[in-house]
């Protein structure tokens, strides 16, 4: 079987401005963005810095791209709107895969005004017949590579940045983890809140990671990517056979305010290893704030081929 490379970056957070309030959107939890972006974010991320990353991801030659949420900032529908500008750019939809974070889903937007706009590289191979609820997981088989995106984003009151899944969702995952199993796919779980232990705070972090550790346990997975943290991690969670690794990538368009913050991107090579897999992941970080990007280091994965059970508990 061909080796198969993939990107993975996320957060990319593009510019706020000019966007400006009006009206009754004072008065909902995009004030509070509002205020910490011209306050401070603004200066925390950078239009040249993600162009660059975006460079040094084209300059590998990726089969395809994925993104594990956060382009909006306050979810307002200028930026819906630029997003779409944006991933249009970055590629087409069937080579750029998107699943949306909190910051996409900050307060209730109409579909047609907010993530519907992004619905083409958001849904799976099947997703044309779906209705907009019904979206997620999404399947996209790639080659032997399987991306399982995930819908963790909901509004969610002020200060706090938490996602959930919820149970229709944790157990349709479950169900097509498991057929993909019994395919022999390479399976990448994409969701933008990390579920690994102490990655993020509570107040940050996926109200119902407990329940998806579990069906992870039984089900498995090959990879689980990130963003949210704005910083990076490397987690593992159990899994039938052995550790699931998964992957936590800061924010794209970062500048710090350390380099352990700035933006970096993961370069992942799958190849079948025997009766198993093997991941290179090298990772590509911001070293100069002009925009230069180089390797911070270099890893492999060696994963086990999971058979999922014969027959799915119910």
């Amino acid at each position: 079987m061909l080796a198969y490379r993939f990107a993975h970056f996320s957060d990319p957070h593009l510019p706020l401005d000019p966007d400006r309030l009006q009206g009754r959107q004072w008065l909902s939890k995009r004030l509070f963005g509002y205020l910490s972006w011209r306050r401070k974010r603004h200066a925390r991320h950078s239009p040249a810095v993600l162009a660059a990353l975006i460079a040094d991801v084209r300059a590998t030659r990726p089969d395809h791209v994925v993104v594990t949420g956060d382009i909006a900032n306050i979810a307002l529908p200028a930026e819906f709107a630029r997003g779409l500008d944006w991933l249009t750019a970055l590629g087409g939809p069937a080579d750029v895969t998107l699943v949306p974070g909190n910051h996409d889903t900050l307060v209730p937007v109409p579909w047609a005004q907010g993530l519907g706009l992004w619905r083409p590289w958001m849904q799976g191979d099947d997703g044309a017949a779906l209705a907009a609820d019904r979206l997620f997981p999404a399947v996209r088989v790639r080659g032997p590579v399987a991306f399982v995106g995930l819908n963790s984003g909901l509004p969610t009151p002020p200060l706090l940045a938490t996602g959930t899944l919820g149970g229709e969702q944790l157990r349709a995952a479950e169900q097509v983890l498991w057929d993909l199993g019994r395919r022999g796919l390479f399976r990448v779980v994409l969701l933008h809140h990390p579920v690994g232990r102490g990655v993020v705070s509570a107040r940050k972090g996926l109200t119902d990671a407990p329940a998806f550790r579990q069906m992870l346990s039984r089900v498995g997975a090959e990879l689980l990517l990130h963003g949210h943290a704005h910083r990076p991690s490397l987690a593992t969670l159990a899994g039938p056979l052995g550790p699931v690794p998964s992957l936590t990538a800061p924010s794209a368009s970062a500048v710090g305010p350390d380099r352990a913050h700035a933006a970096r991107w993961h370069d992942v090579l799958v190849r079948r290893d025997g009766a198993g897999w093997r991941a290179a992941v090298t990772v590509r970080g911001l070293v100069e704030d002009g925009g230069k990007f180089a390797t911070l280091g270099r890893y492999e994965l060696l994963l086990p081929a999971v058979q999922p059970p014969a027959v799915l508990a119910a």
